[in-house]
């Protein structure tokens, strides 16, 4: 029998080059590559439509996002309610194919009783009300706090609501355990990360000529941790320091390129991303938000060489002992002029390859999510 599923993502997941999108475009290949029919919807709001993607899916679908006063709600948290669209619950009614969500973002299907039998299941990116309370902590602004903490204290409602009504798939055990002793979510799993079928760790030859930050320099909480290492960390220290990551602010660049051995690259391709990722001697990734897996750690233990981070980086992501932990600027300045003039060697490189082959095997999660929405067939 043909099995088919609607996935419902929070934006376009091509090309896949930040965040969550990586789990998001993986994912459809893998549940293809097990015979999977997918029917993707996805939200355009600047990404446009992406024929790539017609590769891994039967069918492909764009919607407008209701972003700015349209997508602002009293009931819901902006995130749900700028991407409540009743052309994509007219297509989702059109059959009974279970249907997955990607992100909390993707969820108003499970508020509509039109879709009260139907099976639904939501892929965790991050305990959203946590995050947002983090990024209203780190705002530059008095607007952007006020918009983060009602987002937060309204997705902390929706989160509980939401948790009985559908099968969740959780990045790590910190999200699970919030979502069932706090929301009371009796179906949750633990779903590790997709990611790039060509991450595989190898042998680094020779040393790295300078420190690399890395992220989308466009939200907040990036911005604040790469200005927070150019100075409380790097202006104490002659070693080079590159910044890279998209749409960074005048401020940012003014700054990064104020001392000698520091310089920013805005906007970089990917092959450009991980060319510089792997050349790095340190990946050094301080963050200021506590949920989630971080994407751009996955990725610097894959194809770099040290990776430099505080507890928030890591913590409950089972990538501890791949890192090294720092949390003062004092511990951030000893540990990078220690490492810099450490070689990266082949102990633990293959430590590296135990530790990530045991995480992440996108072959192995699809089976297990075909097994979980189709459990008697």
């Amino acid at each position: 029998m043909e099995k088919h599923l609607h996935i419902i993502s929070y934006t376009v997941p091509y090309p896949a080059n930040q965040g969550g999108l990586y789990d998001v475009f993986y994912k459809l290949k893998a549940l293809k590559e097990q015979g999977i029919h997918i029917h993707l919807h996805c939200f355009d709001y600047g990404r446009g439509e992406q024929p790539a993607l017609n590769e891994y899916c039967t069918s492909v679908q764009y919607y407008q996002r209701f972003t700015g006063h349209k997508g602002i709600s009293t009931s819901l948290p902006y995130i749900v309610a700028s991407r409540k669209n009743e052309e994509l619950l007219q297509n989702l009614l059109k059959d009974n194919y279970p249907i997955m969500m990607e992100g909390v973002h993707c969820t108003y299907p499970l508020m509509d009783d039109r879709f009260s039998k139907r099976d639904c299941f939501v892929r965790l990116h991050n305990v959203e009300y946590q995050y947002y309370n983090d990024l209203c902590a780190q705002a530059s602004s008095a607007f952007r706090k006020l918009y983060y903490k009602r987002e937060s204290i309204m997705l902390r409602a929706y989160e509980r609501k939401i948790a009985s009504k559908a099968i969740f798939w959780g990045m790590t055990t910190a999200d699970d355990d919030t979502y069932q002793h706090e929301f009371g979510a009796t179906n949750i799993e633990q779903l590790p990360l997709y990611i790039p079928n060509n991450w595989v760790i190898e042998e680094k030859q020779g040393t790295g000529t300078y420190c690399l930050y890395h992220g989308d320099l466009s939200v907040d909480v990036n911005e604040k941790a790469a200005i927070w290492l150019l100075d409380k960390v790097f202006s104490k220290i002659n070693i080079p320091l590159v910044i890279a990551g998209y749409n960074p602010s005048e401020k940012l660049e003014e700054l990064a390129h104020s001392m000698g051995h520091t310089c920013l690259v805005a906007n970089p391709s990917e092959r450009e991303m991980q060319d510089m990722i792997a050349k790095a001697q340190i990946n050094i990734l301080p963050s200021y938000t506590h949920t989630g897996i971080k994407i751009k750690l996955v990725n610097a233990i894959f194809n770099g060489r040290h990776c430099l981070v505080n507890e928030a980086t890591v913590k409950h992501s089972g990538l501890e002992s791949a890192c090294h932990i720092a949390d003062s600027a004092e511990d951030f300045i000893e540990k990078t002029e220690t490492l810099f003039e450490q070689p990266f060697t082949r102990e633990e490189t293959e430590q590296r390859k135990l530790l990530t082959n045991s995480l992440f095997n996108n072959e192995r999660n699809a089976k297990m999510q075909v097994g979980w929405i189709w459990p008697r067939l």
